[in-house]
């Protein structure tokens, strides 16, 4: 069973077939799908999943916190299930592929006293962007 699949039966998130199958496509380390490429692979698996129940079941996974919505540069939001350890992305500029990174620093501790401007500063996005190895070539 996936992570994901594991944290939402601990919840005792109701796993109907269609929930379960947008779960599933979910698992695996670096998945950053769109809603449309979710419901694809989901169709595939479940052909009678609607687009309606992929972008609900998304959004209620964003609402529970066991999903990030992730968006970069204008395109489509994206869905990472990494959503319980601390990470960063790095995306392609050119054909928008997204790695989640865990740099060694703190992000947090980068930005100076004086750079606060008094907020209480309690989290931090870095996003790396760069071309991936095959937009590179």
């Amino acid at each position: 069973m996936s992570d994901l699949l594991e944290r939402l039966r601990g919840r005792g998130w109701r796993l109907t077939a269609q929930r379960r199958v947008v779960a599933e496509v979910l698992d695996g380390d670096h998945v950053h799908y769109t809603a449309d490429e979710v419901h694809a692979l989901a169709a595939d698996r479940l052909p009678e999943i609607s687009r309606a129940t992929v972008y609900n079941t998304l959004g209620e996974l964003v609402s529970l916190g066991e999903v990030i919505e992730v968006s970069t540069d204008g395109r489509a939001k994206r869905y990472d299930p990494n959503a319980h350890r601390a990470h960063q992305h790095l995306v392609c500029a050119r054909c928008g592929t997204i790695r989640d990174v865990h740099p060694t620093g703190d992000p947090l501790a980068d930005l100076p006293p004086q750079e606060r401007f008094g907020f209480a500063v309690s989290a931090a996005e870095v996003t790396y962007r760069g071309l991936c190895p095959d937009c590179a070539s």
